[in-house]
This record gives C-alpha cells, sequence and structure tokens, in this order.
C-alpha cells in the first residue's frame, strides 16, 4: 500500500503546473517563455492590424507592453478592431486595450501614450526595447519611427497595409525591397532609399487592392486580423529564437 502511495505521489509531483502558459511552454520551452516575459515591446497603432498583434502578444506572455494611439473607438471600427464594441464607443484605444491586456494577464506591464499630432511619437523608444511594432498608416510618422529603430539597433516590423483588400492568404513577410504589386510598399520603398535605409521586414499583401468610388478604405473582420496576427508571430518568433 506504501508503495502505491509513492507512485502516486511521484506522478502527482511530476505533474506540469498548469499555468496560462503550459500550452505555449509545450511548443517554445521555459527558456522561451522567461525570454517573452523579459521582452519590452512597443506597438504603434491600435487599428485593426496592431490590435490583433497587442492581443496575440499578450496571450503569448510579452512582459512589457508600450502602446501607442491617440485614437479613440468608433463606431466604424467594430467590423475589424478585437477592441471595438458597442460597450467601448467613445473611449481610447490604449485605455480599452489596457484593460483587456490586464484582464488576460494582469502581470503584465502596460504603458499607455496617446501623442498629440505631429508629436515626436518615435522619441517613445530607446535601445532598451526589444522590438518595435508599426502598425500605423501615417507615413511621415512611420519614417520617424523606423529611422529611429535602425539607428538604435533596435528590431522593428512594419505593415503595409490591409485596407481594400479580401484575400488573407496573400500576405507575406519579406523585406521591403523584395515587395512587389502592394502601393504602399511601393511608396515606402522611395522614401527609405532617401533616407538610405537598406533593410526593413514587413508584412505586406500580393492581393491588387479592390477600389471604390468613396473615397474611403474598405475593410472586413478576416483581413487586418490576419495582418496582425503575423506581425506578432514574426515578433515572438524572434525573439524566442535570439
Amino acid at each position: 500500500m506504501l508503495k502505491i502511495l509513492v507512485i502516486l505521489a511521484k506522478k502527482l509531483y511530476n505533474k506540469p503546473m498548469e499555468n496560462e502558459y503550459q500550452r505555449t511552454c509545450l511548443l517554445i520551452g521555459k527558456d522561451g517563455i522567461k525570454k517573452l516575459q523579459n521582452a519590452k515591446v512597443i506597438v504603434y497603432g491600435l487599428g485593426g492590424v496592431g490590435s490583433f498583434t497587442v492581443e496575440a502578444l499578450a496571450r503569448a506572455g510579452v512582459g512589457h507592453l508600450v502602446l501607442v494611439d491617440n485614437d479613440k473607438v468608433d463606431v466604424t471600427n467594430i467590423n475589424r478592431q478585437i477592441i471595438a464594441t458597442t460597450k467601448t464607443i467613445g473611449q481610447d484605444k490604449v485605455e480599452v486595450m489596457k484593460e483587456r491586456i490586464l484582464e488576460i494577464n494582469p502581470k503584465i506591464k502596460v504603458e499607455i501614450f496617446k501623442p498629440e499630432v505631429n508629436s515626436n511619437e518615435e522619441e517613445l523608444f530607446d535601445e532598451t526595447f526589444t522590438y518595435v511594432v508599426d502598425a500605423i498608416d501615417t507615413l511621415s510618422t512611420e519614417l520617424r519611427i523606423i529611422k529611429r529603430a535602425k539607428d538604435l539597433n533596435v528590431n522593428i516590423i512594419c505593415c503595409t497595409g490591409a485596407a481594400n483588400k479580401l484575400d488573407p492568404t496573400k500576405f507575406e513577410v519579406s523585406d521591403i525591397y523584395k515587395t512587389s504589386v502592394c502601393p504602399v510598399a511601393k511608396r515606402l520603398r522611395k522614401e527609405l532609399r532617401a533616407l538610405n535605409i537598406d533593410s526593413l521586414k514587413v508584412v505586406y499583401s500580393k492581393e491588387e487592392p479592390k477600389k471604390n468610388d468613396s473615397g474611403v478604405l474598405g475593410s472586413i473582420s478576416f483581413v487586418p486580423s490576419v495582418a496582425g496576427l503575423i506581425m506578432a508571430g514574426e515578433v515572438i518568433k524572434d525573439i524566442i529564437n535570439n
């Protein structure tokens, strides 16, 4: 009888403790989990792409997230942004996203910024950051962020846009100078050449953008979300592999 109790005790002792990262640990190991917990990532833009990027980073266990967005949730965001619901309309996106992250894991350190228009958003990170995620659509600000990341030798990934697209399988991860089809990527390549920046990891789509006469960019639930999750995947894989 005593022998049976000893065997049962050993089995219980050796059983992995259940926690929010148990399934993730099976894929990336304890060292990977630790690297993510020690990482500090800044995300610019909490729209259809950026909000899903943050969601995935938080659920993977990134320990320190810095969120940058000066916008409020609008009713037109409901079709594609994970933080947009009928209850969050009118609220600051960074506040809603922070609350959501802390509900996922209250141990994550979350900082939020709502920069003024034409402010120096690029100065919100320094060389201590592990990764910069660019999910914004203002080219001038984007270029300042990219340049600072390159000057500081901080990893950065950008999304060249998910608007007017219907096929999420057309997204690819590439260097900006190897992209094609995407008109946003084309404009970005031109500006980066002028800044003598010779490489940039991007998520872009090879789908020809749909055209409409409204002057407003079209969007749908299942396209920007995929781009955001791809971005998060690249960030997470780079962190655990370095």
